[in-house]
């Protein structure tokens, strides 16, 4: 199993990045899939999350209305547009693989996740 993180780079703010996870070694829409972030000092939070259930997607407040996940399960792929970047969203960025239906973003215990990528970093700065 796999996951690799892409997208990220220096953005001014109020800019916009999209964010993509390749998925490998398994089967994309058998999983529910979850982008988390790690800035300097702080522990990881998630962000978003999109379920293969239903498609169902969650978002994280500082995210909700900036954000959107999306998922090609053709290409293995799901993807996060940010947009109305901010410095706080500073952070390196993680895919994440959730077999439990995004219970870490939604119940915010990272102990759900069984495999994680490996991060790409944002950086939100003028």
């Amino acid at each position: 199993v796999q996951l690799q993180a892409s997208g990220g780079g220096l953005v001014q703010p109020g800019g916009s990045l999209r964010l993509s996870c390749a998925a490998s070694g398994f089967t994309l829409d058998g999983y529910a899939i979850g982008w988390f972030r790690q800035a300097p000092g702080k522990e990881r939070e998630g962000v978003s999350c999109i379920s293969n259930s239903d498609g169902g997607t969650y978002y994280a407040k500082s995210a909700k209305g900036r954000f959107v996940i999306s998922r090609d399960n053709a290409k293995n792929t799901v993807y996060l547009q940010m947009n109305s970047l901010k410095p706080e969203d500073t952070a390196v960025y993680y895919c994440a693989r959730d077999p439990y239906q995004c219970e870490a973003v939604v119940t915010g215990t990272n102990s759900w996740i069984d495999y994680w990528g490996e991060g790409t970093q944002v950086t939100v700065s003028s």
